[in-house]
């Protein structure tokens, strides 16, 4: 079993010439993404507009919405309520949606964003750790989710800090000018039980035309590196993020409970750290998981498909099997590799 996934790492990341640019003529672009505002907030509306002069966005792919109160959790009702809002405006061009917030986050026990792409599923808050619905995106070939597989993925832009998420959009769009020479980190921990995708990490080594070298690890932390396109790790709190420098466009992201309860106060350490510490993109959930590795992003899955050239928000969404639970936040449009 351990050759076959070796083998599928190694198909995946050094793919042929030919699919790469089928990836950089099929990935998302900027008129195929709705932007969703939120009305009721002062820096959803300010950073919707800034968000839309910088990538470019079509004025009739803004869509306005009013969340009083900034709940963490919808219930059903509430839910289904904002969807068909949102919905009622996107026309069938709409690959992909971002919504200007960080909270709500959170429908039931399942993610706001897996909601809106898949349907909420509240069977599963009877009890959270069993497997949930499989995403027929997962690993999936195509540029186009909607189109093909009628399921528009979804993503959140935080809005805490005007100034950390204008930097944090700044980030993802000089990610599509220049490809960085930069380190993927996977770190297979002391804690098992969050480690358990590590059999899915690809072996170290290098991929010269991408200028990415993969340094696959027996560690709890790295410190002062300043290369960073990939971090992938398994632990309730990632140490010594202050030591570290993010590469534009990348994607991080620790394997643990309730990483995605975005704004808990509870003893787990919160995904938008990441995006604090420079990340462009990261993935929590937002209940109780256990630790189904298919609820989690497949790190080889992750890698090979952003080394194809698609954005930051098609190649977590293909990562995921299972993503009910899980919250995908950023900025959707980073593209470090679709030169």
């Amino acid at each position: 079993m351990r050759h076959f996934f070796l083998l599928l790492a190694a198909v995946l990341v050094f793919s042929g010439a030919a699919q790469a640019q089928t990836a950089r003529q099929a990935g998302l672009s900027a008129a195929q993404l709705a932007v969703v505002i939120n009305d009721d907030e002062s820096n959803s509306v300010e950073l919707g507009e800034y968000y839309r002069k910088a990538r470019n966005i079509p004025a009739a792919n803004m869509v306005h919405v009013h969340i009083p109160h900034r709940p963490h959790k919808l219930d059903a009702a509430q839910f289904e309520a904002l969807k068909a809002q949102i919905d009622a405006k996107l026309g069938p061009e709409i690959q992909a949606v971002l919504m200007v917030w960080t909270a709500p986050y959170a429908v039931e026990c399942n993610s706001l964003t897996s909601a809106y792409t898949l349907g909420l599923d509240s069977g599963l808050c009877v009890k959270t750790c069993a497997p949930s619905k499989p995403s027929t995106y997962f690993n999936a070939p195509t540029g186009k989710p909607y189109t093909d597989y009628q399921m528009r993925i979804s993503m959140l832009l935080p809005t805490d800090s005007v100034e950390a998420s204008k930097a944090l959009i700044d980030r993802g769009v000089l990610a599509g000018f220049t490809t960085p020479t930069a380190t993927a980190y996977f770190l297979n921990t002391s804690d098992a039980a969050r480690s358990s995708r590590a059999r899915f990490f690809p072996r170290s080594g290098g991929v010269a035309s991408k200028k990415l070298t993969i340094k696959t690890l027996q560690a709890d932390s790295i410190e002062d590196v300043n290369d960073i396109i990939v971090y992938e790790t398994g632990l309730t709190h990632v140490p010594k993020l202050q030591t570290l420098k993010f590469a534009p466009g990348a994607l991080a992201d620790h394997l643990t409970s309730v990483g995605g309860d975005l704004l808990a106060e509870g003893g787990q350490m919160s995904s938008l750290r990441w995006l604090e510490a420079g990340a462009t993109a990261s993935y929590g959930t937002v209940s109780e998981p256990c630790n189904h590795w298919q609820k989690f992003p497949n790190s080889t899955v992750l890698l090979s498909q952003y080394l194809r050239g698609y954005s930051a928000i098609e190649a977590y969404w293909k990562s995921v099997a299972w993503p009910a639970q899980g919250v995908f936040i950023g900025e959707p449009l980073a593209t470090p590799y679709r030169h």
